[in-house]
């Protein structure tokens, strides 16, 4: 069960796929999010919007990131997860010492940005939703387990991400691509049958043989509850 209230990020990058990408998935996880494609408009959409955490591209166009989060910082102890070169130190010191929180190299798994983000808010208590429920299954967050009927799961990492992903918006058609994108990455290159296999061994664990809790849409992707 979602709270109420959720946090509000604004999500800064000069890539619509990014901004894409994160949106995405941030939305997905009960957030709301705003975006801004530039370090002036980032400005104006932090006065307007309020966010309670901020991700923010080092590299923009008119104000880059350095100068957006010294700005931030002078007006706000609001989080800041700062995007960087990747392996660039330069960037990563320039970063911290411009007063954001974190930072993450590009290009980076959602996964890890979602984490660094959650780890940034708690700090700042900020109410994050670390337990969601769904029928008698309740996911921890925090502790990464998995209740089904008051039964302990034994969930690979995988798994757990994949039951995550699902229960954060129940009844809602996710395709292979957005899973794909939100667990392995966008740069993935594996198996092309890497869902199927997750989303069957899942299925085994929660009992689900009979597809009625985990739904295949076919030719679309997979849902929650139908």
């Amino acid at each position: 069960m979602l709270p109420e209230e959720q946090p509000r990020i604004l999500v800064v990058d000069d890539e619509e796929s990014i901004l894409d990408f994160v949106e995405l998935g941030l939305t997905n996880q009960g957030y709301q999010v705003a975006r801004a494609r530039d370090g002036r408009s980032a400005l104006r959409q932090f006065d307007a919007f309020q966010p309670n955490g901020v991700v923010l591209d080092i590299m923009l166009p008119d104000l880059d990131g350095i100068q957006v989060c010294q700005r931030l910082r002078a007006l706000s102890n609001v989080p800041i997860l700062m995007l960087t070169a990747k392996g660039d130190l330069d960037d990563k010191v320039l970063g911290l010492d411009s007063g954001a929180d974190d930072y993450l190299p590009k290009p980076f798994k959602f996964k890890e940005l979602a984490a660094r983000l959650r780890a940034l808010l708690r700090r700042s208590g900020c109410n994050t939703g670390n337990t969601v429920t769904f029928a008698d299954i309740v996911l921890d967050r925090a502790s990464r387990r998995v209740r089904k009927a008051n039964r302990q799961l034994e969930l690979t990492t995988r798994e757990f991400e994949l039951l995550d992903l699902l229960m954060e918006r129940p009844h809602q058609v996710f395709t292979r691509q957005q899973i794909l994108n939100r667990l392995w990455g966008l740069d993935f290159e594996g198996e092309s049958n890497v869902v199927e296999v997750h989303i069957r061994a899942l299925r085994l664990k929660l009992g689900d043989e009979d597809r009625r809790l985990i739904r295949t849409i076919r030719g679309i992707g997979y849902t929650l509850g139908g």
